[in-house]
């Protein structure tokens, strides 16, 4: 998954940007890269498998978070609008923390303690998390009794079949495509061929991929064995579309929910009202709580606004929380060393590694040279800076996050642990042997406060090697729709991605299989290397998840120092902070970020 506004399994300013230029090419952060040996824990923590829960696992109502009490409306303070709210095209942090409270899944994580550190896989419209006879290539899913959309419309297998097949339209082209490459056994976009226009033309999946025998049963078949199915139908991207109510495109906008609230109102770019969605039945739903009865989310509060909100915490700030947004960088340090904020302030590691992508697509991108001179000229301090330093990221290394198996944290191919201000010399050089000194440099950033920040001082050390860089902004809240477009003019770009589960085969596929290539696809550099297509096809075999993740490490150094289609920059971390009237506030490692579900107001 990508980070939101920036693309579950972050975007944190501390100098002014004139500033930046000036000290973006010094060391930056701290002398360790970052580390801290309670955030160190919490990363190896979230490396476990979850485990998959049983039937009565799976019944509701979810256990009561202590010392909550219904009645009162939260305010969520919001940095980017919400481009999408159509399931099938949801795969961005932002919307996945906001479809927690809209939208539900056959299965979802339940969490098993009150600091959201420990979880079972569980159904979620389904009676369990599924079961499977043959290792994998069939499973079967019992619908619960009672379950509804919004409008008080049943949620039968009607719906579920719905749900999967409109996912190969080509309208839906932003969201996970896991399990539709998985029912289609074809690799990229290749899964479209199994059903070209979704159901709208009266076409449907076969009994033999997806049988819905009656209302209440769902079974998938595959060709191989899918143990993850369980863990992928957890994801947002997943959850129930009503057939009655979809509206195609338009759904996008105004999707039928069912979870615990609905939208009552949505002004794109300025607000959103959640209410109660009164044909939710707790008794179904073994994750989620409706303790408020409402929310109401302001847009374009960026993260220095949200924070300063929050700590003065005054008036309808005092119930105020913020999904996504995290503590700026300015007052990081005051928020972590006030003892008072203790309460209201939960953080942990996210599984995000950020990267500069080189579109591969780019006819001057394909020298290696040039590639290369990118990698090493390009100074990652600025990027840690400006989202808080030591405390909000770590200097990366590698493409696998310290929160996934295979992660090498001594692995450092561009040298930006030991220098993070980049090696300007060695990158000349490269740019020398190219014959390409002065060549223009487009940097597509994000425009925000911190995009704008880090993208001018990274480009100040790029000029220091040689290139011309030229910068362009993109707004947020579209930033990852503009630079999935296969035609796009940017020749470098930063994006962040996440494991969708604790296993880099939700890594490195998605990102870096050339035939992921498409409009809307995550496969941002554009990149098809024949070796990496089909390491990714043999490692997938693997069923062992101790060989797989070895098998994956490799795979992420080869890509590095093979191919160099992208440069790490950091490991998220994330620090957040509520109202002091905000109830059952914590750190969930699963939605990496504030548990929505369960917040009360005191």
């Amino acid at each position: 998954m990508s980070r939101g506004g920036r693309h579950i399994h972050a975007t944190l300013a501390l100098l002014a940007a004139g500033a930046l230029v000036l000290t973006g090419c010094s060391e930056g952060g701290s002398k360790d890269g970052g580390k801290d040996k309670n955030q160190e824990k919490n990363a190896q923590r979230q490396q476990s498998t979850i485990e998959f829960g049983k039937a009565a696992d799976s019944q509701g109502p979810a256990a009561e978070v202590p010392g909550a009490k219904p009645g009162g409306t939260i305010s969520v303070l919001a940095r980017d609008t919400y481009a999408h709210l159509d399931p099938a095209q949801i795969y961005v942090q932002d919307e996945m923390s906001v479809a927690q409270l809209l939208h539900r899944g056959l299965t979802g994580y339940k969490a098993t303690s009150d600091d959201g550190s420990k979880h079972l896989l569980v159904g979620d419209l389904a009676t369990d998390s599924g079961t499977t006879t043959d290792g994998g290539k069939t499973w079967k899913y019992t619908l619960k009794d009672g379950i509804k959309f919004a409008d008080g419309s049943p949620i039968t297998a009607k719906d579920v079949r719905h749900t999967f097949e409109r996912m190969f339209a080509p309208f839906i082209n932003q969201g996970p495509s896991y399990i539709q490459q998985w029912l289609a056994d074809a690799s990229g976009a290749d899964y479209r061929k199994l059903l070209p226009d979704g159901p709208y033309k009266g076409k449907h999946l076969p009994d033999t991929v997806l049988e819905t025998p009656d209302d209440k049963t769902v079974v998938f078949h595959f060709k191989k064995a899918r143990p993850d199915l369980p863990y992928a139908l957890a994801m947002a991207g997943y959850s129930m579309v009503s057939e009655k109510a979809d509206t195609k495109q338009k759904y996008d906008k105004a999707p039928m929910t069912s979870g615990p609230y609905k939208i009552q109102s949505f002004k794109s770019g300025k607000s959103m009202v959640l209410v109660k969605n009164t044909n939710w039945d707790p008794k179904t739903d073994p994750l989620r709580h409706q303790y408020v009865d409402g929310f109401n989310i302001a847009f374009n509060y960026q993260y220095e606004q949200s924070t300063k909100a929050m700590l003065a915490d005054n008036g309808a700030d005092q119930t105020a929380v913020s999904f996504s947004n995290a503590v700026d960088a300015g007052n990081l340090s005051k928020v972590l060393g006030d003892p008072k904020m203790k309460d209201r302030t939960v953080k942990g590691y996210q599984p995000y590694v950020g990267q500069v992508n080189i579109n591969m697509s780019h006819a001057q991108m394909k020298d290696k040279k040039i590639r290369e001179a990118i990698a090493y000229a390009l100074p990652v301090t600025p990027f840690v800076r400006a989202y808080g330093g030591a405390e909000a990221m770590e200097v990366a290394g590698g493409l696998i996050s310290p929160t996934v198996s295979g992660h090498d944290p001594a692995f450092d191919p561009f040298g930006k642990k030991k220098k993070p201000a980049g090696d300007p010399v060695k990158a000349k050089k490269l740019l020398e042997e190219a014959g390409k000194v002065g060549m223009k440099l487009t940097f597509g950033y994000i425009n925000t406060t911190e995009g704008q920040q880090y993208s001018t001082a990274m480009a100040a050390g790029l000029e220091k090697a040689g290139f011309n860089v030229q910068r362009q902004e993109i707004p947020a809240e579209t930033f990852y729709d503009q630079v999935s477009k296969l035609d796009n003019n940017y020749d470098i770009f930063h994006t962040a991605w996440g494991a969708d589960w604790p296993s880099a085969s939700t890594v490195l596929p998605p990102l870096y299989d050339g035939r992921q290539i498409a409009e809307g696809a995550q496969n941002y550099s554009q990149i098809n290397d024949p070796h990496v297509n089909q390491e990714i096809d043999r490692i997938n075999t693997i069923t062992d998840p101790v060989k797989a993740a070895a098998e994956w490490e490799k795979l992420d150094k080869y890509l590095l120092t093979e191919v160099v289609n992208v440069v790490p920059t950091a490991y998220y971390k994330q620090v957040q902070i509520a109202g002091s009237k905000i109830g059952g506030l914590v750190y969930d490692d699963v939605i990496s970020g504030v548990d929505a579900r369960r917040l009360y107001v005191k």
